[in-house]
């Protein structure tokens, strides 16, 4: 399994800020959730990375 391995997998996902002053990517699929809580800095460079992927898939 990769990145260019596709699923027939439906999740929810949701992203916001915590009580804790971090920020949160919550994925809930087939009954099972995971939280990942990540500092702003992290968090600006995971949007930097799919802003890149998103500029690489456009071409």
């Amino acid at each position: 399994m990769g990145i260019n391995t596709e699923r027939d997998i439906e999740a929810n996902l949701q992203i916001g800020p915590t009580d804790q002053g971090m920020v949160r990517i919550f994925i809930e699929a087939d009954g099972v959730e995971i939280p990942m809580d990540f500092t702003s800095e992290e968090a600006e460079e995971i949007a930097e990375e799919i802003l890149a992927a998103a500029k690489a898939v456009k071409g």
